[in-house]
């Protein structure tokens, strides 16, 4: 009877993105009849092949929660610029947000994703697997998750630069 059951079942389609919880914050708003609870969700999304996103939920569950950030995330998805067969960044970048900062340097091959926290998840997310990373100021999640994506914004690629300025990329190198 229970292989029947499992026959009927809908096979599920594999996600297009990958998604972590970043962090949970409970936020109460000071009402009339006393605190009102509801809990802040940040949510980061990627497919491990240079797209990354992120988005924040607001609910008073925290699945709810989740479910709104994720959906935030999805409406916020942007591509890195890598190099090296999609392996690290293409130069070091400073990004800041607030009171964070988040200093992304290119690593050596074999070096792995040597950072913590909100950084780790968005770099792993965004498929890189080597990279040098520091928090400089404030850690807060939410701060910090906006610098490294500034940071990751910040990224040209030689190529880039080069149609910019209107050279071949012969020429540059």
């Amino acid at each position: 009877m229970a292989n029947e059951r499992k026959a009927f079942r809908r096979p599920r389609e594999p996600k297009e993105f990958d998604d972590v919880v970043v962090s949970i914050n409970r936020v109460s708003k000071t009402v009339k009849g006393g605190r009102r609870m509801r809990f802040a969700a940040l949510v980061v999304i990627g497919d491990h092949k240079g797209r990354v996103g992120f988005g924040m939920g607001k609910a008073a569950e925290v699945p709810d929660a989740i479910r709104k950030a994720t959906e935030a995330a999805n409406k916020n998805v942007f591509r890195v610029q890598l190099v090296e067969n999609n392996r690290t960044v293409p130069h070091t970048a400073i990004g800041k947000h607030g009171a964070s900062s988040v200093l992304l340097k290119p690593a050596a091959p074999g070096t792995g994703v040597i950072a913590g926290g909100a950084v780790r998840s968005i770099l792993e997310l965004a498929g890189i697997s080597d990279v040098l990373s520091k928090v400089i100021g404030s850690r807060t999640a939410v701060n910090v998750v906006y610098a490294t994506l500034d940071a990751l914004k910040s990224m040209r690629t030689v190529n880039d630069v080069a149609k910019l300025r209107d050279l071949k990329v012969a020429e540059v190198r």
